[in-house]
């Protein structure tokens, strides 16, 4: 397949996201970086465009002039990568989308739900793609376990256990990181920081493996480091369409823990369990059984599990991996529509607008349920 040109806004020197995100897509060799808009400061932005290879007639002083002027270009971009803090992604979206380029955002895809709605609706009217980087979902066994859920394996299911601790703002935020201080910031950040960038990607994992759909939300939203405007800690109780329960624990002040994303799902047939630090291996327990270890690269998977699956057993793979099996699907969809063949559901193997707008939508219901004292909220 010709390698299709994309770009990228935000991502500059410095910036950790966005430079996993080009490894992420180098890593099949389907898309090549063409532009960017890397940083506000124009002289930054080209100097570090210029280290990536990119010719200085396409490296741009914002990303309003890289919309025009990329969709102007007979060879210009086909789609772009948007890797900035959250409060300019809507701006940039829309602006490429208006312009007609396809987008894939990093998540959560906005601060509001109206502007995630309008989003979802430009990227409609204007039949684009829209994927949005919910990283986790790219890992060859969580493929896997969507897929054993949608064969019945648990059966109905009853209850979700997830949880997502990190230890690394335990402690007031250094201003000299490059990660920490906007985070915190609620003018860059938004109504939530744990909730947002952690809690959001528990969420939209259990509506990928399960397909439940959450029906209301009972949040309490912690900021328990002195000084701290926005919640560190979260807890959030949740019920699902067809009567199942679920109760979601994110926390960024939890000492000895470095990136522990775990879930839980409990059928009235069995459970499945996951663990992000060793995204090799789930556990399947059949109801009057005994455990059941699967094995990526070991045991045979789903052809729509084991597509993904890159290196023998044994040999661990990660969170490029699953980054690029999230811009792999994206990738081959858009070759596909751009030669004119019709899209079938299986080509849109990634997370969507629409998994971004929901994901924005638990965020803000959980917001409105811990200021009116953790009060059951609808979504």
């Amino acid at each position: 397949m010709t390698q299709i040109a994309y770009g990228m806004v935000g991502g500059g020197p410095g910036a950790f996201i966005g430079d996993v995100h080009r490894k992420a897509i180098r890593m099949d060799g389907l898309a090549v970086l063409k532009a960017g808009s890397f940083s506000r400061d124009s002289e930054k932005s080209k100097a570090h465009g210029r280290e990536l290879g990119i010719e200085d007639d396409r490296l741009y002083s914002d990303y309003r002039e890289m919309a025009r002027k990329e969709s102007e270009r007979a060879d210009g971009i086909k789609f772009v990568v948007v890797v900035t803090p959250n409060s300019t992604h809507f701006e940039i979206c829309k602006a490429f989308l208006e312009k007609g380029i396809h987008v894939v955002c990093d998540k959560p895809l906005t601060w509001t739900v109206e502007e995630s709605e309008e989003l979802e609706r430009l990227s409609r009217e204007k039949d684009l793609l829209f994927g949005v980087t919910y990283t986790y979902t790219g890992y060859p066994c969580v493929k896997e376990m969507r897929k054993l859920v949608s064969d019945g394996l648990l059966g109905k299911i009853r209850f979700v256990n997830a949880e997502y601790p990190q230890e690394w703002l335990a402690n007031p935020v250094d201003e000299s990181s490059p990660l920490a201080p906007w985070r915190t910031d609620p003018a860059v950040s938004g109504a939530s920081n744990c909730l947002g960038d952690i809690g959001s990607h528990i969420e939209n994992l259990v509506a990928t493996i399960t397909g439940l759909k959450i029906e209301r939300v009972c949040a309490r939203l912690d900021s328990l480091v002195d000084g701290r405007t926005l919640d560190d800690n979260a807890s959030v109780m949740v019920e699902y369409a067809g009567g199942a329960k679920g109760l979601y624990w994110s926390s960024q002040i939890a000492f000895g823990y470095d990136n522990a994303l775990r879930i839980r799902i409990f059928g009235v047939k069995g459970g499945l369990e996951w663990c992000q630090e060793d995204p090799d291996h789930f556990i399947f327990t059949p109801n009057g059984a005994p455990k059941q270890i699967f094995s990526r690269g070991r045991d045979a998977f789903s052809a729509e599990a084991q597509r993904y699956s890159r290196i023998p057993s044994g040999h661990p793979e990660g969170v490029y991996e699953a980054f690029a099996n999230i811009y792999k699907p994206f990738v081959e969809a858009l070759a596909k529509k751009l030669d004119g063949k019709k899209l079938e559901a299986g080509d849109l193997d990634f997370p969507s607008v629409g998994a971004g707008l929901s994901g924005v939508r638990f965020i803000n219901r959980c917001v409105e349920s811990n200021k009116n004292g953790s009060t059951w909220v609808d979504m």
